[in-house]
């Protein structure tokens, strides 16, 4: 049961989720979890799903209305940093799709869950000659 997140907004306080990261750095992932890419959270969207699925199930089990796709540093600045900026697609839709999967789940009448797209600033600024704007809106057009 998916609702309107607009119209539940109109009528009260929507509660969302709180810290990917720190969730993610109390499972005691070894670097096989991450693939070789350390710290890249990103990547368990795809190596351990399960792991990503869980720290939405324990937000949506204390009450939370919205849990944010583990997506936040899937970007040109953050994948490039890891040689893997041509799977932003790829492991930005592993995200939704997990956190998806879990709202749906946690979803009852009248108490819809949802899903918000976590999109990172990254690190390359046009402003400050980092990266020129094409390569960056292309990029954060492919994690969209």
């Amino acid at each position: 049961m998916r609702g309107d997140l607009l119209s539940v907004l109109a009528e009260r306080v929507v509660v969302a989720d709180g810290a990917m990261g720190t969730m993610l750095q109390a499972a005691s992932l070894t670097l096989d979890d991450f693939d070789g890419h350390e710290g890249c959270n990103e990547i368990l969207n795809v190596t351990r799903p399960d792991v990503v699925r869980a720290v939405h199930d324990a937000y949506f089990a204390v009450g939370c209305d919205a849990v944010e796709t583990n997506t936040f540093g899937a970007n040109l600045a953050n994948l490039g940093e890891y040689g893997i900026a041509d799977r932003i697609g790829e492991l930005a839709e592993a995200g939704a799709r997990i956190a998806r999967e879990a709202a749906d789940f946690w979803s009852r009448p009248g108490q819809p869950r949802f899903v918000l797209g976590s999109v990172g600033p990254g690190t390359k600024l046009p402003s400050l000659g980092h990266i020129t704007y094409r390569p960056l809106r292309d990029a954060y057009q492919r994690q969209g």
